[in-house]
């Protein structure tokens, strides 16, 4: 029977067992009786739970019954003595029965116990509350009866409660554990377990194991105190005073509740180690069943995805959208992955601290499942890497067809720069537009390779899948662009070459048209310094005739640059022809070259005219003036004469200004240059004019002279002819 099913009962105190014990060491049971009417049905469970804890030694050594009568009447006494003879009739040695301090009758109650003693078996006394010490000693009473016995019979419920509830939750699970470790241990690995072979206990071991110790520790303590004064077992309850013993071991629990937690620690010990092999054999499954999981994910499913992505696209549209596929496949593959790296901490730890007999299978199944993530990872990986070319193919391909649009664009346009710089300006960028063409070209040569070799290298990841078809639609593809790339550039470098001659042409043009210029230009300031420095005669005739060799050169460089401008203005007229420039001509180059010519013709005409005229009259002047001049006498007339005439046309000619073919007129240098030059002309005619009148008077003065010869002959031949006579 258990306290738990009487509870209601237990908790009316109908009896009790207070631990106190009489003088032959029997236990005491304590009936104490209230005013109230007592259920006997009540009463007799009570006392068949109370003596059903105490050990057949001690119920051997008998129980003092304390009938305590005092609040209750004769025959509900009585009853309860007759009903001890039916329930504990052999382990009664005796009953006192507490008196009230208003006696019953006493002839009738001593002649019903005594005439009953004999059916009864034992000794039933009528004794005061003050006269039980005569059998008990005060240390084994309750403080009821005036002894110095503690008991609180609440504490004794609760406590007795805790006992049973450990023994019986202890004994179930030493039960449990048992089974369990003898199913564990007989068990074969390699069959398939039943399914009672995981099942937990009923209680948890841990909990069981905390009441059995705080239980143990209880127990202990009361015996400790009780062996200073007071305490009791939970069997017995508690007592107090200096003559309190404790009871036996077979009614104390404290060996019981040892014995049971010594059982339970090894059976526990036992049942950790079922579940840690439990456990690791769960984990392992668990881990098998999820690296299957992933396996066979990414060898079904994943691969399937990257199987039917094989193609590079068209355009980079077209390979941007294949890059936006890839990356939601990965984004896929990302959630596997992360479960394999937790599975790889998880087999990581467990072949850190597992047993030698799971480290092959452990080590087998990382192994297949690090070879089957990372060929997997492989596979994204160069997926990923040929797609990342092909777009950068695409996009280079793509710049360089902008790049030949735009060059197209140049070449088609008409050319009509408005002069030779801005045609260099143009050709220099034409040339710069097809130099980055040619690095767009080699660089989308080099995607190309690189795309290629990747394309070729396809095959080896698709687990033996034949991808010849869909890699030659790849390799043509590629190969078609960098072929069409590079005919387009090909036609625009031809384009490129013609445009450069005809651009080189035009900048032989505007040369050819600004050397004419710049021609005109010199002629005309040969012009200009013909008339305002070229004024000088010379003093002498030897000056003028290096002025007159200095003409003639400055003539023949005239005559070079009007030569000069006339060939390039002939270029001119057929690099016009050439470039089909029917709107473009010399203009009024050749005219204003033609202009300007007859005018330095004109001029240097003329200045070779005045010096001509100039040697003449320094010739004959010098003739006249040099003293010892043999001719003189000969030529004197003519030769006066000639400076004469000669002076007085230069004189003339020095007044007179150029007339150009237009009719425009221009003097050689200024006013003043000019009558200086005449002022020298008049004083050297001043100087012949004085010779000459020098030699008419010497004239004169020998053909006075002469005639006075004549005279005197004369005179001296008619002086001599009378004398001879």
């Amino acid at each position: 029977m258990e306290a738990s099913t009487i509870l209601p009962v237990l908790k009316k105190k109908l009896a009790f067992l207070s631990g106190g014990k009489d003088r032959r060491s029997g236990l005491i049971l304590t009936i104490p009786l209230c005013t109230e009417q007592t259920s006997m049905e009540e009463l007799s469970s009570t006392l068949d739970y109370l003596l059903g804890i105490p050990s057949e030694k001690c119920k051997a050594r008998g129980f003092t019954v304390i009938v305590d009568g005092r609040k209750s009447q004769w025959n509900v006494v009585k009853t309860v003595v007759l009903m001890l003879q039916n329930v504990i009739p052999a382990e009664v040695s005796l009953v006192c029965v507490v008196k009230p301090d208003e006696f019953w009758d006493k002839k009738v109650t001593h002649f019903c116990f005594w005439k009953e003693k004999d059916r009864l078996g034992f000794e039933v006394i009528l004794v005061s509350a003050n006269k039980l010490t005569r059998y008990i000693e005060p240390c084994q009473l309750t403080d009821e009866f005036g002894g110095s016995l503690q008991y609180d019979h609440m504490d004794w419920v609760n406590k007795r409660l805790v006992f049973e509830k450990f023994t019986k939750e202890s004994t179930s699970l030493l039960d449990e554990l048992a089974v369990i470790n003898e199913n564990e241990k007989t068990g074969q690995p390699d069959k398939p377990r039943p399914s009672d072979c995981n099942a937990l206990p009923s209680f948890d071991p841990e909990t069981v194991l905390q009441t059995g110790h705080e239980l143990l520790s209880e127990l202990q303590q009361r015996r400790f105190n009780g062996s200073e004064g007071g305490g009791g077992g939970v069997g017995g309850g508690g007592g107090g005073g200096t003559a309190w013993s404790p009871m036996d071991d077979e009614l104390l629990a404290q060996p019981q509740v040892m014995k049971l937690l010594d059982s339970l620690r090894e059976q526990y010990t036992k049942y950790q180690e079922v579940c840690r092999q439990r456990s690791k054999r769960s984990q392992l499954e668990e881990i098998q069943t999820k690296v299957m999981q992933v396996v066979n994910w990414l060898e079904g499913p994943g691969t399937d995805q990257l199987r039917t992505q094989w193609g590079i696209g068209d355009s980079i549209r077209a390979s941007q959208a294949l890059q936006l596929k890839h990356e939601e496949i990965e984004s896929q593959h990302s959630e596997w992955f992360a479960v394999y790296v937790e599975l790889n901490q998880q087999m990581a730890a467990l072949l850190s601290a597992g047993d030698d007999e799971d480290l092959l299978e452990l080590k087998a199944l990382q192994q297949q499942l690090s070879d089957v993530c990372y060929r997997q990872a492989s596979q994204l990986e160069f997926r990923q890497n040929v797609l990342q070319s092909a777009h950068e193919f695409h996009g280079t391909a793509q710049d360089l067809s902008q790049q030949l649009d735009g060059l197209l664009g140049m070449l088609c346009a008409d050319v009509a720069p408005a002069d030779g710089a801005a045609i260099q300006q143009t050709l220099k960028h034409l040339e710069e537009k097809l130099k980055s063409v040619e690095g767009a070209l080699q660089s989308l040569r080099e995607k190309g390779q690189v795309l290629l070799e990747q394309i070729s290298n396809q095959t080896s990841w698709f687990y033996g899948k034949e991808m010849q078809i869909e890699n030659k639609e790849n390799v043509d593809h590629v190969h078609s662009v960098m072929e069409d790339m590079q005919l387009r550039k090909q036609r625009c470098e031809d384009m490129v070459d013609v445009r450069r001659l005809k651009m080189l042409q035009m900048v032989q043009l505007f040369k050819c048209e600004e050397d004419a210029s710049q021609a005109v230009e010199w002629l005309g300031e040969l012009l200009d310094a013909l008339l305002k420095t070229h004024i000088r005669l010379g003093d002498d005739s030897q000056e003028t005739k290096v002025l007159l060799e200095k003409h003639r050169k400055f003539v023949d460089v005239a005559q070079s640059t009007y030569d000069y401008g006339r060939q390039l203005l002939q270029a001119t007229v057929v690099l016009c022809q050439s470039l089909r420039c029917t709107t473009r001509s010399s203009g009024d180059t050749l005219p204003r070259l033609n202009r300007v010519w007859k005018q330095f013709t004109v001029t240097a005409d003329e200045r070779q005219h005045r010096l001509d005229m100039a040697s003449s009259f320094h010739t004959a002047a010098e003739r006249v003036l040099k003293e010892g001049c043999e001719q003189v006498e000969v030529l004197e007339v003519e030769v006066f004469e000639e400076v004469e005439t000669v002076g007085k046309a230069l004189l003339d000619r020095l007044t007179v200004p150029v007339i150009f073919p237009d009719g425009s007129e221009q003097f050689f240098g200024s006013p003043g240059d000019m009558a200086s030059s005449a002022e020298n002309i008049r004083d050297k005619m001043k100087l012949v004019e004085d010779k000459r009148l020098q030699h008419e008077e010497e004239e004169e003065e020998e053909e006075e002279e002469e005639l006075e010869a004549e005279h005197l002959q004369e005179e001296a031949a008619l002086e001599a002819g009378p004398d001879e006579s």
